[in-house]
């Protein structure tokens, strides 16, 4: 259908160059429109038409094209160096896609409205105004994602354990940094869309910042009659065949402290898959619980030693009763009848 229409349309170009009176009779029909597209509109010191404000449209789509394909060209020369942190290569790209629309922002607002350092000014001059009314939060958004780009605190790829508006705790893996947002992949494959200032200004919890080697901890109560070399090798064989967890280091078990009711252990064991350190823990605690059945360990409840003081007869007060059950008179004074 298409190269049907293209054939027509060179068949009928052809025929009208040949014709140079019905290419003057459509210029002179085309000159309304023409004198409408390119009348001159002024606000300020900007000078625009709607032909302007259509090509600078066109160099801001450019610009858009430009970076999805340099990005495209940039990723598959990185793809064939293996050792390239993914990290280092989503910073390189998102830095490439801000660049080139930056450059055709400015392009395109030069060939829209002839833009000039002076009127870029007054705009930025009535963007620092509206972020000083309620785009404050955005622009600190923004300047919080630019420093996660280059300080790296964060990474794609990443595993975090973040504070969520509610108190909650968010974990997940780092989807995407964007420029105002960062997308956190929970376990239950959810997004979950943190602003970024949030990641910059406060605490959380990277679990891959420096490797994927991450150790968890178990902790357990026992008796005051268990034997501790019994629990701690009953505690490494809760450990044995457990999925996703590192052979060296090896488990171990740390004797913490006498508490009020327990002796107090924990287990500690190596992972390198730190995204699955709620279902390793659940299958240690499975496996603990199991085994001290088995091996007659008793996890306790916590005691409270109560000691009673003999001090003597009780005495009757004043309101008590005599021997025959009545009240004595000097507390009916002041009775109703």
């Amino acid at each position: 259908m298409v190269a049907n229409l293209l054939c027509v349309a060179a068949a009928w170009a052809a025929w009208a160059l040949q014709d140079e009176n019905l290419l003057v009779r459509l210029w002179r029909l085309t000159e309304p429109l023409r004198g409408y597209l390119n009348f001159k509109w002024e606000l300020g010191n900007l000078v625009f038409s709607i032909m302007t404000l259509l090509l600078g449209l066109a160099v801001l789509l450019v610009a858009f094209f430009f970076s999805r394909y340099a990005r495209r060209f940039i990723e598959s020369r990185m793809a064939r160096h293996k050792h390239l942190d993914p990290g280092v290569q989503f910073t390189i790209l998102r830095l490439v896609h801000y660049f080139v629309i930056t450059v055709g922002l400015i392009v395109a607002l030069r060939v829209a409205v002839a833009a000039d350092f002076t009127s870029l000014a007054v705009v930025f001059t009535a963007l620092s105004v509206g972020i000083g009314f309620g785009l404050q939060f955005i622009a600190g958004d923004i300047a919080s994602g630019f420093i996660i780009l280059f300080e790296r605190p964060v990474r794609v790829g990443d595993y975090l354990t973040i504070p969520g508006p509610d108190g909650k705790l968010t974990e997940g893996r780092v989807h995407s940094i964007n420029l105002r947002t960062t997308i956190v992949i929970t376990n239950d494959n959810i997004a979950s869309v943190v602003p970024n200032s949030k990641i910059v200004n406060q605490n959380f919890l990277n679990w891959s910042y420096r490797e994927r080697r991450t150790r968890l901890s178990i902790p357990v109560g026992v008796s005051y009659d268990a034997d501790p070399a019994h629990v701690t090798e009953t505690l490494l064989r809760a450990a044995e065949g457990v999925q996703f967890l590192l052979k060296e280091p090896k488990p171990s078990v740390q004797f913490l402290e006498f508490a009020d009711s327990s002796l107090d252990f924990r287990l500690l064991v190596w992972t390198d898959r730190p995204r699955r350190h709620p279902f390793i823990k659940s299958e240690i605690r499975y496996n603990i619980h199991r085994l001290f059945k088995e091996e007659g360990i008793e996890i306790p409840y916590p005691q409270r030693d109560l000691r009673l003081r003999d001090a003597g007869p009780l005495r009757p007060g004043p309101l008590a009763a005599d021997g025959d059950g009545e009240v004595p008179e000097e507390v009916k004074v002041g009775r109703k009848p």
